[in-house]
């Protein structure tokens, strides 16, 4: 069962995800963040952190199928296989 955080991670975009990764890794390094609320970032930012990941490697592998198709604009269903 996919849980509510992922379902919505699922939607967002690589952009989105790197843009509040940044927010949270600025917000960890002023120092002024309480212990609790610290942890809860670390949490936050390894998920999105998960989610950069995980859209970079479905455009790499986009990349090689298009590489190895014969005249460059040949596409076919994509389907991306994503290790939990």
């Amino acid at each position: 069962m996919v849980s509510l955080v992922e379902a919505k991670d699922a939607k967002i975009s690589f952009e989105a995800a790197l843009a509040k990764l940044e927010t949270i890794v600025e917000s960890m390094e002023s120092g002024e963040v309480p212990l609790a609320e610290l942890l809860a970032k670390f949490e936050e930012g390894n998920r999105l952190l998960k989610v950069c990941e995980a859209r970079l490697k479905d455009a790499e592998l986009k990349i090689e199928q298009l590489k190895k198709s014969k005249d460059g604009v040949t596409f076919t269903k994509f389907e991306a296989v994503r290790e939990s």
